[in-house]
């Protein structure tokens, strides 16, 4: 997808392109964080130009007034032109960032990428290649003596929480399945949080369910499978299942982002974006082959790929698609809408 992005950028001139991959950059990027929509942070943040300076001041003002919460603030570092923008080198907190601002001091572009190199941010919505791993099938799928399968996801995306609730099922009606998958999040490390691709709540239940997945895991798997019936659950369901909540806010004071750093750390290693992907043994894969987003194609992917198949792989589990999105049943409704093969969430670019 990145690749086919940079094709088309290639074609305009540099100067065009910088605008064009800013612009991409305000709407992929993690890095500020506001209640308002992306366009308004962007555009007309203020009406007239004036000097390098005077336009940097006006861009950390907006950005501290409108944009950063909790405290934090934007510093002015130094000051330059480049390819006709004006380049501001920006201390947030710890962190470091490089933005523009055109010289009419009517756009401001928190980040932009560099060409040639490939970046990885979640933040909107969008449909992945759906041919990543699709050559990997059960005929051919290669065998271990101990596999591992790893969904990639971010809890508010509604074919993440598909693929979620095809796992707690499996694991529900076959609780040895729970020794070979694993849910892991994408998203990014900003100062003390993380940012997810749908926004702070996102961001928040990720965390909850990192902690859960980490320190409490017999926990996890029913309060997922609990919590995906309705994004208001989360605290009902804390106290339904029985999670120890000083345990979990202990957590996530102290011990989320060295779990979710581990986790982000991956999505780079394996270039994850969409949710959910699906990596096995290391290699993304394709869910369709083994029989969609059902329970039964977990039990798939994890008995195709074992060199000895336990008993529990014997047990054919729901074949049916789970249901997308939060929803009260397991499968979609007849009449309902069934998403299609290997739609996910992934950042919002073309």
């Amino acid at each position: 997808m990145y690749k086919r992005m940079i094709s088309k950028l290639s074609k305009l001139n540099k100067n065009t392109v910088l605008i064009v991959v800013a612009v991409i950059a305000i709407l992929v990027t993690g890095v500020f964080v506001s209640n308002k929509p992306l366009s308004s942070q962007v555009i007309s943040f203020f009406k007239v130009g004036g000097s390098r300076d005077a336009i940097a001041k006006k861009s950390v003002d907006y950005l501290n007034s409108s944009v950063l919460k909790d405290g934090q603030t934007a510093i002015i570092k130094s000051v330059s032109e480049e390819s006709g923008l004006v380049k501001l080198e920006i201390q947030i907190g710890n962190s470091n960032y490089t933005s523009y601002a055109t010289k009419d001091g009517k756009l401001l572009f928190p980040e932009a990428f560099t060409m040639g190199t490939a970046k990885n941010s979640p933040t909107a919505s969008s449909t992945p290649d759906a041919t990543a791993g699709a050559s990997i099938t059960p005929a051919n799928v290669e065998k271990v003596d101990k596999t591992s399968l790893e969904a990639y996801v971010v809890s508010r995306c509604p074919f993440g929480l598909q693929m979620q609730r095809a796992m707690a099922e499996a694991v529900k009606n076959s609780p040895a399945l729970a020794d070979y998958v694993k849910v892991r999040y994408i998203g990014s490390i900003s100062g003390n949080t993380t940012i997810a691709m749908h926004g702070p709540e996102e961001a928040a239940e990720d965390r909850r369910q990192i902690c859960l997945r980490e320190e409490q895991p017999v926990k996890y798997w029913p309060y997922v499978a609990c919590q995906m019936k309705s994004k208001d659950a989360a605290d009902g369901c804390l106290s339904s299942v029985g999670v120890n909540v000083n345990k979990l806010n202990s957590c996530l004071s102290d011990k989320v982002l060295t779990y979710a750093k581990v986790d982000f750390d991956l999505n780079a290693k394996y270039d994850v974006s969409g949710s959910p992907t699906m990596i096995l043994n290391g290699k993304e894969v394709s869910e369709t082959p083994f029989g969609g987003r059902s329970a039964d194609a977990i039990r798939n992917l994890v008995c195709s790929s074992l060199t000895t198949a336990p008993a529990f792989c014997e047990k054919k589990l729901d074949t049916a698609p789970a249901a997308a999105s939060f929803s009260l049943t397991l499968t979609t409704p007849t009449g309902g809408a069934i998403a299609s093969a290997n739609t996910a969430c992934a950042p919002a670019v073309q």
